[in-house]
């Protein structure tokens, strides 16, 4: 499964920051049975390498998993040797966009400034992660996608949740990373279920 085929089955990538390898593939699983095809384990969660190579192995094909707070090509290669198949960066750097599409994985760099998206569309990166979206606001979006090229997918992460999501989409917006609105650090696989199908419900509004 491509990231473009996961998002179009859900355009929402789940953030896991903090979850434990002993409860990874719980939390996912439910993620998974709402509707969510893409699922990311920042590289400062505990044993985040162990949880991604679960993830890789118990999801296959059928769920794009991997890594988030990616910041080196060498990061980039660890999480490739576990199978994970997704990097999310908070920042642009070419040479971790390089190595990922070198490597044969999907690349989301975080971006801000429209000197930082064409960098990473120039590097080969075709999902943008507008990141923390909500300090920019929505129509930052908008004045973006008047400029970059079509094929270009902008994600809105940090900040978003369902309750502002439709702004977002309106405002070009094809895409979300959720973090606390989906998963934080202790929480019970019933409110992992509760929050998943809130977002699904609100992204089937926005979708159909």
């Amino acid at each position: 499964m491509t990231l473009d085929e996961a998002l179009a089955q859900c355009p929402v990538i789940a953030i896991l920051r903090g979850v434990r390898p002993d409860e990874v593939l719980d939390h996912a699983q439910i993620l998974f049975d709402a509707g969510l095809r893409a699922i990311e384990v920042p590289l400062n969660s505990p044993e985040p390498l162990v949880s991604i190579g679960m993830l890789a192995k118990a999801f296959g094909e059928t769920c794009v998993c991997g890594a988030g707070t990616v910041l080196t090509p060498a990061e980039v290669k660890s999480v490739a040797d576990v199978g994970g198949k997704l990097i999310v960066s908070p920042n642009t750097d070419e040479k971790v966009i390089y190595e990922t599409l070198r490597l044969g994985l999907w690349s989301a760099p975080g971006v801000g400034t429209a000197t930082e998206a064409f960098t990473a569309v120039h590097a080969g990166a075709k999902h943008l992660k507008l990141f923390p979206a909500a300090s920019y606001g929505p129509n930052h979006i908008k004045q973006l996608k008047a400029v970059l090229p079509a094929h270009v997918m902008v994600l809105a992460v940090g900040g978003v949740g369902p309750a502002d999501m439709e702004t977002w989409w309106q405002s070009g917006a094809r895409g979300f990373g959720l973090g606390s609105e989906i998963y934080k650090v202790g929480q019970s696989l019933e409110e992992t279920r509760e929050k998943a199908a809130k977002v699904v419900k609100v992204i089937s509004l926005l979708t159909h």
